[in-house]
């Protein structure tokens, strides 16, 4: 179902612009992206889990559309958390990160995002970080502070601030000196970090240390893309100071505009404030997937436009289970041929929505309509059925959505389920398998019971299952279907 991208009419919001703009790739038909990943100490949570369900879908878009993308996104591996809970856990940080980076493509594979293309690790870069830490002090760009830590000069980088709008003296004005003075100006910020006892340590041109965050993404960014490359996206937290000190260290080492377009996703809110690990208010995607469907938590994720803030709630997240109910009812009993092309009408306005800054709201209630006319089409055009059925799995599996079988989803089986149950799938999906088969034994006694001519025992069966919330669909041949209420 790909297009050829020469039609191609996509407007994103540029950050730096602070404007939507049409999307022009650097080199006809080919894009690279970059995205910052996570800092693998502890389990994702759901702000992570929106930047990695809003790129994902933002790279299966480039891709449907006809682009030849390369998508990287990195894992930093070392930082100061992630030492300092290493330590608090009595392990090296190496056993730290490597169970964290595990869990997190879990984690993925779960809400159906695909990998990157490319997944630099910072502690596998460090030779490509050293050599341009050396290229900035040889420009002047930084230098060694009275600790030894090496520093980039942000007064010497003459745009400073043109990415999140901040005014360099207004920043200095109300920032506080270092009393131990190791700093030149209280806004440059450290490139290399001198090691300290019991700390994971490289050697370097300036003495064994590690490198700090920033610098970590403007050396894994600009090795796997080039100097120059046409987007950068993450979290819009990072917007300052992380990505403002990418653009200074990436210009200023290489001479060449560092990228073109900035993407950043809005905050998961609670109750009005952001979802953060440092403010304590946060929730694992493990923890709601043990309430909820992976693909419940993709969809309530795309159901607000990327740049908005996303408000978690359990009624936003029954929403989406109702909306995908509502999906998955249309299609179920539907044998699909997924070769058929798909209704030029609803394409369009799908390709539209999308190439609107990427406006999944609007791209969803395409498809809202499509099963609507689908299930209209059971009673008034069934020749219709095989088609409209096709054409929304397709659009939809452009967002990572619609594509678990209609039963699996209805009755509560999580799609890595189905045929046995495996040490890693999470603790509320083998329980909602187990409850799944004692359902079914459920119904098997309720069709025995009705052979039987015992009414009354299949009545009672029925009213036991919709107390446990299943719902029955009868036919006169029998019970054909059942589904979670």
């Amino acid at each position: 179902m790909a297009r050829p991208n020469d039609d191609c009419m996509l407007k994103i919001y540029n950050t730096l612009t602070r404007k939507k703009e049409l999307f022009q790739p650097r080199v006809a038909g080919k894009i690279g992206m970059y995205v910052c990943g996570m800092t693998v100490y502890d389990y994702c949570h759901i702000g992570h889990a929106r930047v990695m369900v809003v790129f994902d879908t933002v790279a299966r878009y480039f891709r449907y559309s006809g682009f030849e993308l390369t998508y990287v996104r990195n894992i930093t591996d070392i930082d100061d958390k992630i030492i300092q809970r290493a330590h608090e856990n009595d392990e090296t940080f190496g056993e730290l990160t490597e169970r964290f980076i595990t869990a997190m493509h879990e984690d993925e594979r779960a809400l159906s995002v695909l990998p990157p293309d490319i997944e630099p690790r910072a502690t596998q870069s460090i030779p490509e970080i050293i050599t341009m830490i050396g290229v900035l002090i040889v420009k002047g760009l930084a230098y060694v502070g009275s600790n030894g830590d090496v520093f980039y000069s942000v007064s010497r980088f003459k745009n400073y601030g043109q990415l999140s709008g901040k005014n360099l003296d207004d920043l200095q004005a109300g920032e506080r000196v270092e009393v131990d003075q190791a700093k030149q100006n209280p806004m440059d910020f450290v490139l290399w970090k001198m090691a300290k006892e019991h700390e994971p340590a490289w050697s370097s041109p300036w003495g064994s240390g590690r490198p700090g965050w920033h610098i970590e993404c403007s050396a894994m960014s600009t090795c796997c893309l080039g100097n120059h490359f046409d987007i950068h996206g993450g979290g819009m937290d990072l917007q300052f100071p992380h990505h403002e000190n990418e653009i200074a260290q990436s210009e200023g080492a290489t001479g060449e505009k560092f990228v073109n377009l900035w993407m950043h996703n809005g905050f998961v809110r609670i109750n009005e404030e952001k979802m953060s690990k440092s403010l304590g208010n946060f929730f694992t995607v493990r923890e709601v997937l043990k309430r909820y469907q992976p693909e419940v938590i993709r969809f309530f994720i795309l159901s607000s436009h990327y740049r908005s803030p996303l408000n978690y709630s359990d009624e936003q997240l029954n929403e989406a289970v109702g909306a995908l109910t509502r999906f998955y009812t249309a299609l179920r009993g539907i044998e699909m041929n997924e070769d058929s092309t798909v209704l030029g009408d609803y394409q369009g306005r799908f390709e539209q929505a999308m190439n609107d800054d990427f406006n999944t709201p609007v791209a969803l209630a395409v498809l809202f309509d499509l099963a609507r006319d689908l299930n209209k089409a059971k009673t008034k055009e069934p020749e219709k059925i095989g088609v409209l059925a096709s054409s929304l799995k397709q659009l939809a599996g452009l967002l990572g959505i619609l594509q678990m079988n209609p039963d699996n989803f209805l009755q509560g089986r999580h799609s890595s389920l189905v045929g046995s149950i495996t040490a890693t799938d999470t603790p509320s999906a083998v329980m909602k398998q187990m409850l799944s088969d004692e359902v079914e034994q459920q119904i098997q006694a309720r069709l025995d019971a009705k052979k039987a001519k015992d009414w009354a025992l299949a009545d009672q069966i029925r009213d036991e299952l919709k107390q446990q919330g299943v719902i029955l669909e009868d036919a006169p041949d029998g019970t054909t279907s059942w589904r979670r209420e």
